[in-house]
This record gives structure tokens, C-alpha cells and sequence, in this order.
């Protein structure tokens, strides 16, 4: 994934003086793709026009750290998140970092998908399934078919260190009765990897170097279409998935302009730029994305963020001691 570098960091912070000004002024801070992002701000825009937005990308653990060190210097530029995680939203509100935010546009959503004190909101939904090459020799159609005979050696997965959905999916499956840490520790011993992010995954397993990989929905998908020798299932236990939810800091400077951003986001309209990207929608009653089956034949697996948070630490430790430090 691009990261933002430090010289184009200062420049955007100088942009950001310049339009200070502005009442209709946003400051977004994302993990989306940079593709993603822009498309998301240019729809945003479109509807809000006279809106200025500045927006920095950066996977979620360094979007994170940027604004943790903002706030501890006692200048956090950022109005308002849309990450990966729940998990992370979670711990941000819990510290008393978010502005509590009940968007009325919340009432097209399952219970399940927000904050019912205002906290984030989920946006779409991010799986992670299976993908495999489509020269390999066993089809899979569970997780447990990666720990098989037939895949030794030639698994590999996206490290929790590196990537939050990663991290949100090992808790899952390590939730799973059947499954569990047990799973992972046979998947080691089968001769998994686990490094990196989610684009590694996918380019190792459409370049033939690995067979299978546990990667999000949304990346298979799209290569898929593109003419990669790919194909992505959702196995039959279910999948993990996390929402990327979006938030106002307690902190932003434009807060109006701020939840203006979320409603958006959370519209209908707002929710059929997620679809043309490939998204699987959090709103009710929206169609899905080609490529992927109905949405009730997707089994999503629960995972509880409060205590997804206090775990974490303890999970990665697990996570390290039977795959490395990746």
C-alpha cells in the first residue's frame, strides 16, 4: 500500500493552513486505497459542493500512530476517521477521542453495524475469505481444507502486525468452535505463512508462488474481473468481516462539516459509491456488487469489539509465538 511520504505529509499540512479559512473545510484521515479515497472525497464533493477536503491515506496502524502523535502535541489536524476496524474505533472512543454522533441515516442499518451511543458507524462490509489460484489442484471450500495434505506448504496469510483486518480475522477464527488458536497452530505446522498485508497475499497467489491465501473479498474480486487467475470463496464456517466505520473526532475543527461527511457516507447514495467500488454495502436493501453471491448466502461470524480491544495485545503475542514476528 502507498504511504504517505513525510515532505508530502509537510506539504499537505501547509495546504491544510491555507485553508483554514474555509467553514466548509474537512480534514479526512482514511485507510482506504488511494483509488478509493479519492473517488470517496469527489462524491462527497459532488454532493456538498464549495466543501474543501484534504485527506491522508495510510494502512490503520499508521494512520493511528499520526494521530496519536498529533494529539499528544496538542495538535491533532484530523475531523473525522474512516478506517479498517471496529476494534480500533472502539478503543478510540473508549479513551475518550471520538465526538458521539447519532446519524439519522443510521435507521437503514442493522443494530449491529453502529455505536448505539453515536461512537462510528459502519460503512460497508470488508469479508476475509479464500483465494486461490485457479491452477490448483484442490478447490477449497473451507477453512479447514488449508490445513490439509493437499495445501502443505503453499498457504499464506496476511499478518495481524501489519494489518488490522488481519489481526480482526485471527480473533474471529480463534473464536470459532472447531477452529480456534488449534487451527492456527495446524496451519503452521502445515507450512503457512503469514506476512505483510492483504496485497501481498493476492500477488503471491496470482503469481503461482502460493496456491491459497486468506485475503479480503473486495481485492480478489476485482483482479478476478481484471483477468487474474484467481478465484475467492466464502467458506462454509463463515468469514470474518470488518466494517470500515467512520468517525468525528472530539478534536475536529469542523465538526458540522464533519457529520455532514458521515451521513453522506452512510446515504444511499453515498452507499452506491461503495457498490461501483466493489464494496459490499452496509445499508439494508442495497444490491451487491457483481462478482459476488447473494447476501444471505454470506455467513459473517460474530466478534465482539469491547472485547476484541482488551484482547488484542494478548492475541497478537499468540499470534507471534506460532507464526514469528512477520
Amino acid at each position: 500500500m502507498k504511504t504517505l511520504l513525510p515532505a508530502v505529509a509537510a506539504a499537505l499540512v501547509a495546504g491544510l493552513l491555507s485553508t483554514a479559512a474555509f467553514a466548509e473545510s474537512l480534514v479526512l484521515y482514511t485507510s482506504q486505497p488511494n483509488e478509493d479515497a479519492q473517488a470517496t472525497v469527489d462524491a462527497f464533493q459532488a454532493a456538498n459542493p464549495g466543501v474543501e477536503v484534504e485527506w491522508v491515506r495510510d494502512g490503520t496502524t499508521k494512520v493511528m500512530a499520526k494521530l496519536m502523535a498529533e494529539i499528544e502535541a496538542g495538535n491533532p489536524v484530523a475531523d473525522v476517521l474512516l478506517i479498517a476496524d471496529t476494534v480500533t474505533m472502539q478503543r478510540l472512543k473508549e479513551t475518550g477521542y471520538l465526538m458521539p454522533y447519532k446519524s439519522p441515516e443510521a435507521a437503514a442499518y442493522d443494530a449491529s453495524l453502529f455505536d448505539a451511543e453515536g461512537g462510528y458507524h459502519s460503512t460497508k462490509m470488508i469479508t476475509t475469505g479464500i483465494v486461490y489460484n485457479a491452477s490448483a489442484s484442490m478447490k477449497p471450500a473451507g477453512w479447514q481444507d488449508l490445513a490439509k495434505p493437499e495445501a502443505k506448504g503453499l498457504v499464506t496469510m496476511p499478518s495481524p502486525l501489519t494489518s488490522g483486518a488481519a489481526l480482526i480475522h485471527a480473533q474471529t477464527l480463534a473464536g470459532i468452535d472447531g477452529l480456534g488458536w488449534d487451527y492456527y497452530k495446524a496451519l503452521a505446522e502445515n507450512g503457512a505463512t503469514a506476512a505483510g498485508g492483504n496485497g501481498g497475499v493476492l500477488k503471491a497467489v496470482a503469481t503461482g508462488e502460493k496456491a491459497y491465501g486468506m485475503v479480503v473479498d473486495f481485492m480478489a474480486i476485482r483482479e478476478k474481473a481484471k483477468g487474474a487467475p484467481v478465484e475467492f470463496v466464502f467458506p462454509a464456517e463463515g468469514v470474518s468481516a470488518v466494517t470500515e466505520p467512520v468517525a468525528v473526532l472530539k478534536t475536529a475543527r469542523h465538526p458540522e462539516t464533519a457529520k455532514k461527511f458521515v451521513d453522506f457516507l452512510l446515504s444511499e447514495e453515498g452507499q452506491q459509491v461503495a457498490v461501483k467500488m466493489g464494496y459490499i454495502p452496509a445499508r439494508d436493501g442495497m444490491a451487491l456488487p457483481e462478482g459476488f453471491p447473494a447476501r444471505e448466502a454470506i455467513k459473517v461470524l460474530p466478534v465482539d469489539a469491547a472485547e476484541a480491544v482488551k484482547n488484542s495485545e494478548a492475541d497478537l503475542k499468540t499470534f507471534s509465538g506460532i507464526f514469528g514476528t512477520n
